[in-house]
């Protein structure tokens, strides 16, 4: 191994961990709104019950827990401003309303993030959240999800998609 070895290891557990939030901010925004919990309840129920717990009897991997708030919380603030931007890249038959939640809360992240975390790559976000909603749904509904982010990604920084 080279000197770059500890490092891109590094950068490994980050993604890893990054990618936890990731999956915790998607069934966070879930929750919350199949339950109407607040976002300070929410946040410290995952802080303190989820994020790198078991639950349930299964393991949930460590997650960056500053990058889950952030997440969580920036789509609570500016999802009004999100809503009518995800549902201007879903086919006009499907608006965001009749989405199954947990993909409306991975489009809402997915779209946060790609809006307000410039230091992650457009295409890391984009394909991310469609292995997040993977997770929780079949292969169509992530296509959509993909298809859904790229959109977003290339209005929000067509940029990155013209190298």
């Amino acid at each position: 191994m080279g000197r770059d070895a500890p490092r891109d290891e590094k950068e490994a557990r980050k993604a890893n961990k990054r990618g936890a939030a990731r999956l915790a901010a998607v069934q966070a925004l879930y929750q919350m709104e199949l339950s109407g919990a607040g976002l300070n309840e929410i946040l410290a129920q995952f802080e303190s019950h989820w994020l790198g717990q078991e639950v349930e009897g299964a393991q949930y991997l460590p997650a960056e827990a500053a990058f889950f708030r952030d997440v969580v919380s920036g789509v609570v603030r500016e999802q009004r401003r999100l809503d009518p931007l995800i549902d201007e890249a879903l086919q006009k038959s499907w608006p965001l309303k009749r989405i199954e939640a947990v993909l409306r809360a991975a489009l809402r992240a997915g779209a946060y993030e790609l809006d307000h975390r410039r230091d992650v790559p457009a295409r890391v976000v984009v394909s991310e959240y469609a292995d997040v909603a993977a997770a929780f749904v079949e292969r169509d509904e992530t296509g959509m999800v993909n298809a859904v982010l790229d959109q977003l990604a290339r209005h929000m920084r067509g940029a990155e998609f013209t190298a």
